[in-house]
């Protein structure tokens, strides 16, 4: 896996209220659950961030992420943002903001945290400078919780999914998403950020790829 390959992922083809596409949303928390990613996540802003700090999520589908911030007093409302194709989600906080649509065609809200949950893979490597370009110029912190590219993780993941029983649509895309993702200085080169960025990335023992920058 010396290289990036971005495919199609089902889940993405499949209407919102699809029902294979809503179990797999279900199926989503016990990933995230096992792989540590809003719980890193949330470390990450109790390290990094400051009390009154503006935070975008981008890729925020259902909403889950966030509204666990806002459950910890990590944000208030009003400075909450979400972003994905999605239509906003019924449940999401009402004086939080929310854009629907390709975060490539719209721009960044000010926000001096963005923060990203198996969402940036999903780019090809060009699509992701367009973004970093995109990025605003108040934003201080990055946050990145991604796939690590390493075969090891394809066939762990194939294990996980037998001993879950998750459906067809994870058994597709989990390896295809580890496919897409990302190893060492990988997603820094592929945003394009400058020397005023200080940037960790490391991969985890169980699949994930754990991106933060600052400046």
């Amino acid at each position: 896996m010396k290289h990036r390959c971005i495919q199609p992922e089902l889940l993405d083809l499949l209407p919102q209220d699809d029902p294979d596409a809503l179990r797999t949303r279900e199926e989503m928390v016990l990933v995230n659950g096992v792989m540590g990613n809003h719980r890193w996540i949330t470390r990450m802003l109790r390290r990094h961030g400051e009390t009154g700090w503006r935070i975008t999520e981008l890729g925020a589908g259902d909403g889950t992420l966030s509204r666990r911030l806002l459950k910890l007093g990590l944000c208030r409302e009003a400075a909450l943002h979400g972003a994905d194709l999605a239509s906003r989600p019924a449940n999401w906080p009402a004086a939080a903001g929310w854009t629907c649509g390709d975060v490539l065609a719209h721009p960044l809200p000010e926000a001096e945290i963005v923060i990203t949950n198996l969402f940036l893979h999903h780019f090809t490597n060009t699509q992701l400078r367009v973004l970093g370009s995109r990025l605003s110029p108040a934003t201080r912190l990055l946050v990145a919780a991604e796939p690590a590219r390493r075969w090891i993780f394809t066939i762990l993941g194939r294990l996980f999914c037998e001993m879950a029983e998750l459906n067809h649509v994870h058994r597709h895309d989990m390896p295809v998403s580890i496919r897409a993702g990302f190893r060492g200085d990988e997603l820094r080169q592929a945003l394009g950020l400058g020397e005023e960025w200080r940037v960790s990335a490391q991969s985890h023992p169980l699949g994930g790829y754990r991106f933060l920058a600052w400046r």
